[in-house]
């Protein structure tokens, strides 16, 4: 192989690319996509009440209520907790934008507090002094499938009389100190999206213990109405609706559920080979002065959602973007996750965003690089994403 990357007109490691994601779909999928579809009930029903309850056992919940997107999860459960404009949210700049979108969306005001530069979770010994008079609630997000440290954070919101919200889109499987990640605060929310861990295709779920928040999010789902269409038609006969309050359209179709029931029948094979895979990464560049890898705490059994690192830019004569741009001529696709959110054009003319406030992120933000983490991944494939990183790391260090 020419060690001279592809970049600088060397051969790829790759002449097919290998795309950072895609979803293991099989005929199990299919067919259930066509029961659905044959069962002459298509929209919110059976399929989506079956996974629904089939997520809130495995996340130690009482409840699941299904929804279009993760993002709709997030803002039907803000709107649960009854905010006003001015209250503020804390949460964390390293995230993606639905996170922080949905607060503004109810009118209230994000705050940002710095994660660790070890796993990229909010620092929960950073919260306490941001919090003010107007602090209504915490959003921690579980970046990558690696749990937040809940306790601090549980406790420091019962001390202030917080509500907590944890954004679990990459922690679905996610253990903290033997607890599911949804078994633990008031209101969990998890996606279903294409690069799930488990997929619906577009999809997402709020899990709770408390059965009027279940309640309230079923509603908000529904253009606040009181039933939704199996609960108008049935033997019983035929029901006349109420509006209750403000609703929206969030509610999943049992097409898209029934993807999701297969998914659920596959998650333990999915996750064994996600540990394997991420495994593997860390064995082979864990040694790597070029790179800093996040750390899974002893309290966490991490879904793998994601295998991000960190370029050390100080040992590099070029900037992150170079590195991804020189990977993606290796025929390795990457991503990066996330830039952080109040550099962001909305947020920091908003909200003034001071450079070296939250250098933390601001470090991430420049230097993340997430690397292809899928069960479909092959051990030749794995292989040839170790093999590009080595090959332009070693090509650009100083």
């Amino acid at each position: 192989m020419d060690d001279k990357p592809a970049i600088e007109g060397g051969t790829p490691v790759r002449q097919e690319p290998l795309l950072f994601h895609r979803p293991v779909l099989g005929p199990e999928e299919e067919r259930a996509v066509l029961e659905a579809m044959r069962s002459g009930w298509i929209t919110t029903g059976r399929k989506c009440e079956e996974l629904e309850r089939r997520v809130a056992a495995m996340s130690g919940a009482a409840h699941g209520v299904a929804m279009t997107s993760g993002t709709a999860a997030l803002h039907v459960a803000l709107l649960c907790l009854d905010l006003r404009p001015g209250d503020e949210v804390i949460t964390t700049p390293i995230t993606f934008a639905a996170t922080v979108n949905m607060i503004e969306a109810v009118g209230a005001r994000p705050v940002f507090v710095d994660v660790r530069s070890s796993d990229l979770n909010i620092d929960p010994d950073l919260i306490a002094a941001a919090v003010t008079s107007q602090t209504r609630a915490v959003m921690p997000v579980h970046m990558t499938g690696i749990a937040c440290d809940l306790d601090p954070i549980t406790e420091l919101a019962r001390e202030h009389g917080l509500r907590v919200i944890e954004d679990a889109a990459h922690a679905l499987g996610t253990f903290y100190k033997g607890r599911p990640v949804g078994s633990i605060s008031e209101l969990t929310c998890m996606s279903f999206y294409a690069t799930k861990n488990v997929t619906t295709g577009e999809g997402g779920m709020l899990v709770t213990n408390d059965d009027a928040m279940a309640e309230r999010a079923r509603r908000l789902r529904w253009h606040g109405i009181n039933k939704e269409a199996m609960g108008r038609y049935g033997p019983s006969g035929f029901r006349h609706t109420d509006v209750k309050e403000v609703g929206f359209k969030y509610n999943l179709s049992d097409v898209l559920a029934a993807i999701g029931l297969s998914q659920l029948d596959k998650f333990p094979a999915f996750q064994q080979r996600r540990r394997e895979i991420a495994a593997r990464y860390d064995e082979a560049l864990g040694e790597d002065d070029a790179l800093a890898l996040l750390t899974v705490p002893d309290y966490c059994e991490s879904a793998y959602h994601l295998y991000a690192v960190m370029v050390e830019l100080g040992k590099l004569r070029v900037d992150r973007d170079h590195i991804l741009n020189a990977l993606q001529r290796e025929g390795i696709g990457v991503g990066v996750h996330f830039l952080s959110v109040p550099e962001q054009s909305y947020y920091r003319d908003k909200y003034g965003y001071r450079p070296g406030s939250l250098p933390h992120a601001e470090r991430a933000s420049r230097s993340l690089i997430s690397l292809p983490l899928n069960p479909w991944l092959g051990g030749s494939d794995v292989d040839d994403v170790i093999a590009a990183v080595k090959k332009v790391l070693g090509y650009y260090r100083k």
